[in-house]
């Protein structure tokens, strides 16, 4: 869009043009009517001259009649009338202009018979201020038209514009909304103009497009793909827009359940079975939210969900926790679960901020797993979390931990690992589960990360290999071989090395049929650490494994320094290995080296038959998974 004073200065240049070629062709006009009356007067005079009679007229008196004679019929600007050298008559006009003495020619013409020479210049005086006038006049409309033309080209444009913008707006407006219809559309007829159709028609096009991606994009960014649920950015936005700004919801709960049995059920089950429980959970969660139309689900991350039921008491929300118990229950009784989630409440209006309540409802879930499967508890007490002292989840937690530890309540499973020829020698991984003092099973993943948190994990480990070799001495289990997992902070510590070895010592029958499982990462903590465990192992006769193989970046040269019985790949490898050729070629190359240092490969999580061909075709040693066997009480 050009400004006003473009757009002048731009008809000023288109005037000019006009004027200076209407000029030209008017002095070209103008120079050959000169030229033509020049030419006439010449006739004339010599015409006139032929009329005189011959007598003894004097020449001056002949001459004075003759210049009245061409006065009387043209204008001159100089009139001379010679008689041989003598000049009878000379007339010299006065008001004389520039263009007309440049225009006029001066001639000279014989009088005939007469004897008398005739030399004039005509006169265009007239016809040159007619034609200035003329000029000035043109300019003077030329300007007149150049402003009202400039003014009214400048509201033509805002006019076109504005009606171009509100037909964009109408078009673009219908990429948000079909139903779209602007006022101004039935008011104000918009332009019919083929390639303005056509241009918005293509920015239709591409921002259509854009704003598919761009829907794509914020769907992925605030909707879980697995359940299709808003996830905790979504969680985030919805408290900081509807709860913390004005809004009708003045206060509420927020509830937080919690898978417990995702990574037990990962690793045993295989990943797609985790997968259908995360997704069997959020349908139970929705199912208990029907009644409750104003209630909010989010899925928060892995294992936790978020439930914000707005403007409703403590009280009610309890009562829509135990529903939830319910539900799970039956849920777990169905698919023989140890449990299947725990809700923690905290009610919350406009004055809490969200991190204090996540933490609180954090705490809640903590107290729950404590008690019995699939409980909820409300945390009612908002001081807790100023309190320097402990943590009240944590306290909790602590107390139970030490009650387990203190009754030795722990029941072992045993998962079967198959091996794929007659002649490798596989042993049965034992996989331990806790129970609080109502006999009730508490979530194992939770149990061993508070444990862990608490410093408690290296007397848990104890525990378990108690256990494990009271189980298999007294119910003379000792014809197979049971694998054990051990933490990474127990192998670092050296109270416990002295303990485990002096056990296994005191243990002769027991302990060549122990396989003691550390993971990749762990051992990789302290590599001498872990070469003296592996050594003082195979010193009392039992096997090591490193599990989860290929996350960490261990080079052969440590297998070959450490010497391990067997490596376990990670799940992330053998699942869905009858797919991936990438990874077909990457385990057949671990089983050959492998091989070649005399470690036996296991490959975990094997939940198909495709996948245990796979890895037979594979060489690999044994596999363990859902579909090789399910794990059994010991």
């Amino acid at each position: 869009m050009y400004k006003f004073s473009k757009l002048f200065i731009k008809n000023i240049l288109f005037a000019l043009v006009f004027i200076i070629a209407l000029a030209a062709m008017a002095f070209a006009l103008l120079s050959a009517y000169v030229n033509q009356q020049t030419l006439a007067q010449q006739k004339t005079i010599q015409t006139i001259s032929q009329q005189f009679v011959e007598d003894e007229t004097p020449a001056q008196e002949m001459a004075t009649k003759l210049a009245t004679i061409l006065h009387a019929s043209n204008d001159y600007q100089t009139l001379l009338i010679k008689s041989d050298s003598q000049t009878l008559v000379n007339y010299q006009n006065n008001e004389t202009h520039i263009v007309d003495s440049f225009l006029a020619q001066r001639k000279t013409v014989s009088a005939g018979k007469l004897n008398l020479q005739v030399q004039y210049q005509l006169n265009f005086i007239d016809i040159i201020a007619f034609l200035t006038n003329f000029f000035v006049g043109v300019i003077a409309l030329s300007l007149l038209f150049v402003l009202i033309s400039a003014r009214l080209n400048y509201k033509l444009q805002f006019a076109i514009l504005r009606v171009i913008s509100q037909q964009i707006s109408n078009e673009l407006a219908q990429i948000n909304d079909v139903d779209f219809i602007t006022k101004e559309k039935s008011n104000e007829q918009l332009l019919d103009i083929p390639a303005l159709e056509e241009g918005i028609a293509e920015i239709k096009s591409m921002m259509t497009k854009q704003f598919k991606n761009t829907t794509n994009l914020e769907i992925e960014a605030h909707v879980d793909s697995l359940t299709g649920i808003e996830n905790r950015n979504r969680f985030v936005q919805f408290y900081e827009n509807q709860i913390v700004q004005d809004s009708p919801i003045k206060f509420g709960v927020i509830l937080i359940t919690r898978c417990s049995e995702l990574q037990t059920i990962n690793q045993v089950h295989g990943y797609n079975s985790g997968d259908n429980y995360i997704i069997k959970v959020a349908e139970i969660i929705k199912a208990a939210l029907a009644t409750r139309p104003t209630g909010k689900l989010f899925r928060l991350n892995s294992s936790d969900f978020a439930t914000i039921l707005p403007n409703e008491q403590l009280k009610v929300a309890e009562n829509y926790a135990s529903d939830l118990t319910l539900k799970f229950n039956d849920y777990q009784q169905m698919n023989e679960l140890d449990s299947v989630a725990f809700t923690g409440l905290v009610y919350f209006d406009k004055s809490k901020p969200l991190g204090e309540l996540l933490a609180l409802a954090d705490t809640g879930v903590s107290v729950a797993q404590t008690q019995k499967t699939n409980s909820w508890y409300s945390q009612k007490d908002i001081d807790i979390l100023t309190d320097n002292s402990a943590n009240f989840g944590s306290q909790n937690w602590r107390h139970e931990i030490d009650s387990v530890l203190d009754s030795g309540r722990v029941t072992l499973l045993l998962q079967p690992i198959l091996p794929s020829g007659r002649n490798n020698k596989i042993y049965s991984e034992v996989l331990a589960r806790f129970l609080n003092a109502n006999d009730d099973m508490l979530p194992t993943a939770t149990f061993i990360a508070m444990a862990e948190k608490l410093d408690k994990i290296i007397e848990v480990d104890r525990l378990i290999i108690e256990t494990v070799i009271k189980e298999i001495t007294s119910k003379n289990m000792l014809e197979s071989s049971y694998g054990i997992n051990i933490s990474p902070r127990s192998i670092n510590d050296e109270h416990f090395m002295i303990w485990l070895e002096r056990k296994l010592l005191r243990e002769p029958t027991a302990s060549p049929r122990l396989v003691f499982e550390i993971s990749e990462l762990g051992m990789q903590q302290n590599i001498k650490t872990a070469k003296r465990l592996v050594d003082m192992l195979h010193r009392v006769g039992s096997r090591v494994t490193v599990e989860r193989f290929g996350v960490g970046l261990t080079s052969f040269k440590f297998f070959r320094d450490l010497t391990p019985d067997y490596i376990k790949m990670d799940s992330s490898y053998t699942r869905d290995i009858d797919d991936d050729k990438n990874n077909q070629y990457f385990l057949r190359l671990m089983v050959d080296l492998a091989h070649r240092l005399g470690i036996s490969v296991l490959a975990e999580s094997v939940e198909s038959q495709e996948e245990k061909h796979t890895l037979e075709k594979l060489f690999i040693d044994g596999c363990q998974g859902y579909y090789v066997g399910k794990p059994a009480q010991l």
